[in-house]
């Protein structure tokens, strides 16, 4: 064997942060992750940057000339489309549904600064990050670790809104214009750390980061009143920085009571024998516990609770078990690929419960490559699919400038919430106007509620930091995501466990 080739443990260890980073954030998971379950990779921060138009590069300055020159380049630093009109490409979750949209200023709310009234620049000062032609915003994502690319859709589309907004404001806010410098937070709190400090001393903001042990940076960034308009929170010490805010607001022991009073309403029986099964990782242990005890509380029984271990390849036994107790409602939490895995072995032991739950972790391609053994699958979620982007104009824009910046790079549930981050700071950084410093900025934020992003998503409770209380549920038919009833939001509060 080659000496190269990742060792079995070392594969179990990177399926392991998949699954458990992949589900903390949703459906308030905001719950912690011991550092110590997950494989440290080795890499750099600060200086690993994507060239482009308004992104800083290696040696710090900005490549591509001025950021608002309007050239919109590739990830390779080359010149790109002019930006007039959105490329066709993969466009969700799935590799159905989406599609090309244009690139150009919508005007009104949905143009880049927001369309509302700009603040007066009297009296704008300078400060870190900002000079007088350009603001510097960071990202700190995980590009790098034991599961590469993890939350790179979220600096992707971080840059996609730069390039928006330097391209539909070449004034930008009170002459300057946007720059961003990415940082590799590499799946480790240690390098979400180095990366804050960093960007105390050398950006003014840091927008649409995400990273699976974001409790790193959080009293760096709290330290330096450091504005961090994340895709999310992870960690409880990240939710506790108070300069530190997330466009998908959550609250670790908080959830959504739209999940079982939709299972109440539309599967009684079903809603009173419950199984809750997870992988045994990370935030996928505490969520389970979490989510089962909200839901009981809100009417629900359940009858059957299962950790999974991540090196377990047999599932039949836990298959076994929801026969044998009749459970009728199955929800897991996991990655998408232990979900196919789980309702395969399912469909094999001829054994179909009433409902198959899922939150947004199992909107993806590789989900629905389960064939049909995932036929009849509920998810539930809280940002609009990709597959209805024809009818919101603000996932046609996060798409299409997707496709500008970054061709053939698929949009995601993380992605959106960064794209949202970013429209958030801009708009708040355009009201202030010459009053815009890191307090005022942080201070305008704590007043932020019901964000939607323009209807890219529900509502969502950023300035007051509680769990979003809207969602709605998709099914996978003919090997889709379709809407499951209305496309409306239900909004039926939400239960705190104590």
């Amino acid at each position: 064997m080659s000496a190269r080739r990742p060792t079995r443990d070392a594969r179990r260890a990177a399926s392991a942060v998949a699954a458990g980073a992949l589900c903390l954030v949703l459906a308030a998971c905001g719950s912690q992750l011991d550092p110590n379950d997950v494989v440290t990779a080795g890499g750099t921060v600060g200086g690993t940057t994507v060239g482009g138009t308004g992104v800083v590069g290696d040696d710090g300055t900005v490549v591509g000339g001025d950021p608002g020159a309007g050239g919109v380049p590739g990830t390779d630093g080359s010149s790109g489309t002019s930006g007039s009109s959105g490329s066709s490409g993969s466009t969700g979750g799935t590799d159905s549904g989406g599609g090309s949209g244009s690139t150009t200023d919508p005007g009104g709310a949905s143009s880049a600064d927001g369309g509302g009234k700009a603040a007066s620049c009297d009296g704008f000062k300078n400060g870190p990050g900002i000079t007088d032609s350009t603001i510097t915003i960071g990202n700190a994502s995980d590009i790098s670790g034991p599961v590469p690319g993890l939350f790179e859709a979220a600096q992707d589309a971080t840059k996609a809104y730069v390039a928006f907004y330097n391209k539909s404001n070449p004034d930008g806010i009170c002459g300057r214009s946007l720059v961003l410098k990415n940082y590799d937070s590499r799946t480790d709190a240690g390098a979400d750390q180095q990366a804050y400090a960093d960007g105390c001393e050398n950006v003014f903001a840091m927008v649409g980061s995400m990273s699976a042990f974001d409790s790193g940076g959080a009293s760096a960034a709290e330290g330096c009143g450091l504005p961090d308009i994340r895709s999310a929170s992870v960690t409880k010490a990240r939710s506790a920085c108070k300069t530190c805010f997330g466009a998908q607001s959550t609250v670790a022991n908080q959830f959504q009571n739209a999940v079982p009073d939709y299972v109440l309403k539309n599967f009684k029986a079903a809603s009173q024998k419950g199984a809750m099964l997870y992988v045994n990782a990370g935030a996928a242990v505490e969520n389970g516990k979490l989510q089962m005890q909200a839901m009981t509380q809100r009417g629900m029984k359940f009858v059957y609770e299962q950790a999974i271990e991540v090196s377990d390849f047999n599932y039949a036994p836990y298959v076994q078990q929801l026969k044998d107790r009749g459970v009728g409602y199955v929800q897991f939490i996991g990655a998408a690929s232990q979900a196919v895995k789980l309702a395969q072995a399912m469909e094999q032991q001829s054994y179909e419960p009433d409902i198959y739950m899922l939150d947004p972790t199992a909107y993806t391609s590789e989900y629905l490559s389960g064939g049909a053994a995932v036929e009849g699958t509920t998810l539930f979620t809280n940002f609009v699919p990709f597959e209805e982007a024809s009818s919101n104009q603000e996932t046609q824009l996060y798409t299409s400038w997707l496709q500008q910046v970054k061709p053939g790079a698929k949009p995601t549930f993380f992605g959106a919430f960064a794209w949202s981050a970013a429209r958030l700071f801009v708009q708040e950084a355009t009201g202030l106007g010459g009053q815009l410093n890191r307090g005022t900025l942080v201070a305008s934020l704590n007043k932020v509620s019901d964000w939607t992003a323009n209807g890219l998503h529900s509502k969502q409770q950023v300035g007051p930091r509680q769990t979003g209380e809207c969602w709605r549920f998709l099914t996978v038919k003919g090997g889709k995501f379709v809407a499951q009833g209305s496309r409306s939001y239900t909004c039926n509060g939400i239960t705190t466990v104590r």
